[in-house]
């Protein structure tokens, strides 16, 4: 059964996407609005296809720039960010010559950085301040790669220095007053209608030398999901001192709102969350070649 399933999504998958693809290269060229918002409808669709149930509390601000700061778990957290309102990524520089992926990527105007020169950093600040500048939300994993989904990692502040240079970087951030932060906390929680505990929820998550292929014949098998999505109120970004700033309190707010959904407590319960940032470091193998999207 596990096989028909997975074998009837991935036919679904390829008929649904294939005759889109020059739908949205023609969208890019004529009308960027509608190429940024047709992506939404498409993921929307892949979510239902795949069986995965968004239960959402919050929501993206729809009439600022916003930058979205997510957790990270899986690869198919692309297409449920995606289904939760129009988003593009920060990918790093690998996906784009990986087949097939990269050109999904680029049909999404994803943003490629390239961690191994420094001297990219300023063209990468400017990318995404005039993605903003042009209304953008643009989805951030702080974390800098996917976890078993038990827990959040330590928030990587050398990836919001493209977000938020120092001053002396340039005027980029200060072209785009406008531009909110949001925290988005992600947690996969029932398989099948039943809850996962800790040991059921790394089926979901893809992280360390797993392969990616086997992994999403594994999940396609596996059978429908629930996610839970909290969605933090927007803060402007010019609130936030530096970098390091940006990522600690986004980092607590994730972190809090992770074990809130974890342990299904409503928004507002007051939660003491610890850092074990030892333990959260071990949490991920050391990445191979089946690294995730945007580590």
């Amino acid at each position: 059964m596990g096989t028909f399933r997975a074998t009837s999504i991935l036919a679904g998958f390829f008929a649904l996407t294939v005759p889109l693809m020059p739908i949205q290269a023609a969208l890019l060229r004529v009308s960027p609005a509608r190429a940024r918002r047709f992506p939404h409808w498409y993921h929307r669709q892949v979510c239902r296809l795949m069986g995965v149930r968004l239960s959402i509390e919050g929501e993206v601000a729809k009439d600022k720039p916003v930058l979205l700061i997510s957790n990270h778990t899986s690869w198919l957290d692309i297409s449920v960010l995606s289904a939760v309102a129009p988003v593009s990524f920060v990918a790093k520089k690998d996906v784009s010559r990986w087949p097939f992926v990269s050109t999904l990527a680029r049909l999404q105007r994803s943003v490629f950085v390239d961690r191994e020169r420094r001297t990219a950093v300023g063209e990468t600040t400017n990318e995404i301040m005039g993605r903003l500048a042009m209304g953008d939300t643009v989805v951030l994993f702080a974390e800098g790669t996917s976890s078993d989904g038990n827990r959040v990692l330590p928030f990587k502040t050398s990836l919001f220095a493209a977000a938020k240079p120092p001053a002396k970087a340039g005027a980029a951030s200060a072209a785009t007053p406008d531009v909110v932060v949001q925290t988005l906390s992600l947690v996969y929680t029932r398989l099948h209608g039943v809850p996962m505990n800790r040991a059921a929820r790394p089926i979901v998550g893809w992280y360390g030398d797993m392969e990616m292929q086997s992994h999403a014949w594994e999940l396609l098998k596996a059978g429908p999901l629930d996610v839970r999505i909290r969605i933090g109120k927007p803060i402007p970004l010019e609130s936030f001192a530096d970098r390091k700033d940006l990522a600690r309190r986004s980092e607590d707010e994730i972190r809090q709102n992770v074990v809130g959904l974890l342990r299904n407590y409503p928004a507002d319960a007051p939660i003491a969350v610890t850092t074990p940032v030892a333990e959260a470091r071990t949490a991920s193998r050391p990445a191979k070649s089946g690294d995730t999207l945007f580590r």
